[in-house]
């Protein structure tokens, strides 16, 4: 009984490692990214945001993943005025995957973290930072091999920067942020 138990044992040893080569992965996307920023202060009119976006994921199961995420885009017009402000977000938080799909694979994710603001951002002169928050879902879609084409995540995008200096406080600002590009998993 006892050899029996060593053999288990043994072969539970040996297919440990394949098992969690399976399991495990790390992915890697670059997207081009829309926002339409919609400030909260009464007057302030709504505009857009145009960047990309650069992801790494790493995921310990086939069905869950840990993503880090950077953002960076770009203002030109603000109203009808020509602005140049920059706005860059850092998140990182939990991906889920669902795999019960054949051609494809549908995503949901949550990410928290910071914005910042140069020049001229949401009608302050000068840099500011902000707790930022993106909450959304997207489609993968596989190409050959490890690529695939990222449909999505289209997100609800949440940053708290002092619209006006008048302002006591934060305010939010709940945008929606609309992306695409590809993916590289290994």
């Amino acid at each position: 009984m006892r050899k029996l138990a060593y053999l288990v044992g043994l072969f539970a040893l040996v297919g440990l490692p394949a098992v969690a080569q399976e399991s495990r992965s790390k992915d890697l996307s670059l997207e081009y990214s829309y926002i339409r920023a919609n400030p909260s202060t009464a007057g302030f009119p709504n505009f857009d945001a145009n960047g990309g976006t650069a992801s790494f994921a790493f995921n310990p199961r086939s069905w869950y993943g840990i993503a880090g995420e950077f953002g960076d885009y770009h203002v030109g017009q603000f109203g009808g005025t020509s602005i140049d402000t920059n706005l860059i977000t850092y998140m990182a938080g939990p991906r889920f995957y669902f795999h019960h799909f054949g051609r494809f694979t549908p995503f949901a994710q949550e990410l928290f973290g910071a914005a910042h603001s140069s020049s001229v951002g949401f009608g302050i002169p000068g840099s500011r930072n902000s707790f930022a928050m993106a909450l959304g879902a997207g489609v993968d879609v596989p190409l050959k091999s490890h690529w695939s084409v990222r449909l999505g995540p289209v997100d609800y995008l949440l940053t708290e920067f002092p619209e006006t200096t008048a302002a006591a406080g934060r305010k939010t600002q709940n945008n929606l942020r609309v992306s695409g590009g590809v993916r590289w998993r290994f």
